[in-house]
Order: C-alpha cells, then structure tokens, then sequence
C-alpha cells in the first residue's frame, strides 16, 4: 500500500518540537508525607474525649498540608485486651468515618501495646511522631520508659497529652515523653481548642521538623518545641 505523504511541519511548530526535545524528562517524586500514629485511650470513660478527637484530628491534616502532608494511623485500645489499627490514611475525612465507627468500651490501659506496635511501624519504614491523648496509666511504667527509650533512638519522638491533672499519671507520660526525645502536655477537657493546638503543632512538627514547629506562635507550639531536642547542625 502506497504511503501518504508526509504533510511538512510549519516553522513555529518544527521550533516548538526541536524545543522539546532539548527539555530533560521530569524525575517521578520520590517525596513520601510524614507518616504519624495517633493513639488514643478508648476505655470507657473515654467517649466524651474520643467524639472531641475525631472532630480535631483533620487539624493535623490541615497543619502538615503546607510541609508535604501527612499520612495517619489510627491506633486505639479498649475492652478486654482489644488493640487496633487502620492503614495510614492520607484524608482526614476517611479517618474521621473510621474513628465515628468506633465505640468506646471498659478496660485497662494497654500503653505498652502502643508503643510495641510504634516500634514495629518505625522498624518498617521512618515514622515521625508518635501521638497518645490519654487520662490514665495502670501498667507498671519501668517498661514503658524502656519501650519508650527504644522509640528515641530509632527517631520517633512520643508526644503524650494527657487529659486531666492526676500527677501519677502525668509523672509516668512525661517519663515516656522524655526518654523517647518528645514532649508532654495536660490539657482541660473542656477547653477543645487546647488539644486542637497540641495535634497542630505535633504536625506540623512531624511534616515539617523542628524549624516549622518553632515558627507557630501558639503557647501549645512554644511548649512543645521547649522540651524537644535541639535539631543537631
């Protein structure tokens, strides 16, 4: 079969092809988001605190967004020996859907299981941060400080928010907190916005690092970025 002829290109547009071809083909991304747990107490007398976490938790979303993201695990415990966690999810909306699911049950405290599971996903691939909004402890704390101490060397700073004031509890977070070179906070139960700047902060801290965290000008920002470690130079 007889070929057609090829139609010759115009000037502009032979220009514009030569200019293409010069041009160096784009690298994919190789950027990942800052990947954080946030772990929350569901015992309970928990259910006040865990239907004012879901509503609060898209502030991290919305914190990291401009230090490129976030991607959260939702990791919770509750009833006799029950402990879960989702996929790391990149939509504060998907995440809320998944935390409305979830009823809060009577039980103790399963700290440690958190951070077995944080050191498990940290030996996996970098997690940034680590989140665990709570009000109690009643495990003994000599091996949380030690899961803890282990979080710290692999990079993977506890940030522990305690709700209330009982002091048991806030010596044993802020041991965690310390060992593993991250920072500790009470916050009221009544004032929201109060653990709404804390998950800010810890974003933005986790996406964009210690610079981005000190440029926020809330008292929960300041706060946190007193106790962290000075980034090394």
């Amino acid at each position: 079969m007889a070929q057609l002829p090829v139609r010759p290109a115009s000037a502009n547009v032979a220009a514009f092809l030569e200019k293409a071809a010069s041009v160096p083909a784009l690298r994919p991304s190789v950027h990942r988001p800052a990947r954080l747990i946030f772990a929350v107490d569901a015992t309970a007398s928990r259910q006040p605190a865990w239907d004012r976490a879901c509503h609060l938790q898209t502030e991290m979303f919305l914190a990291a967004a401009g230090h490129g993201g976030l991607e959260v695990q939702l990791a919770y415990y509750r009833g006799f020996r029950e402990f879960a966690a989702t996929p790391f999810i990149a939509d504060g909306a998907v995440l809320a859907r998944r935390m409305a699911g979830v009823t809060c049950q009577g039980g103790q405290t399963q700290i440690g299981r958190v951070l077995e599971h944080a050191l498990r996903e940290a030996g996996k691939e970098r997690l940034h941060a680590l989140v665990f909004v709570g009000d109690a402890v009643e495990e003994a704390v000599d091996p949380l400080c030690h899961l803890a101490g282990q979080l710290g060397v692999r990079g993977t700073p506890v940030f522990a928010f305690q709700e209330g004031h009982d002091s048991k509890v806030a010596y044993a977070l802020k041991q965690i907190a310390t060992l593993s070179r991250g920072a500790y906070a009470p916050f009221d139960a009544n004032s929201p916005a109060a653990l709404r700047d804390l998950l800010r902060a810890v974003a933005t801290y986790a996406a964009g690092g210690h610079a981005a965290l000190v440029r926020l000008t809330s008292p929960a920002a300041r706060s946190l970025a007193a106790q962290l470690p000075a980034p090394s130079r």
